[in-house]
């Protein structure tokens, strides 16, 4: 998923910095799978080699390819929760 998607189903649509922030804070503690969100270009966002190989290669381990310039095909991985009758989304 991308940050402005987490933004838009959490109902803030402009949140997307927000998502990183709660991500970069609360991954630890409540075991966030915050490697699975990449920008809206489904580029990494980590600008830090050493943040941004860790995630790269958590990435690669669940069978994701990167392109050659290092981001992801959002056409083939993104992920879209399905939205039950009642408005729920899982």
């Amino acid at each position: 998923m991308t940050y402005g998607q987490i933004a838009r189903l959490a109902g803030s649509p402009r949140g997307a910095r927000q998502v990183v922030r709660i991500l970069h804070s609360m991954s630890a503690k409540y075991q966030l799978p915050w490697h699975r969100v990449v920008n809206a270009k489904g580029e990494i966002g980590f600008k830090e080699e050493s943040s941004f190989l860790l995630q790269k290669q958590f990435l690669e381990n669940e069978g994701i390819k990167l392109t050659e310039h290092h981001s992801i095909d959002l056409s083939q991985y993104q992920f879209y929760p399905r939205v039950d009758h009642e408005g729920e989304w899982s």
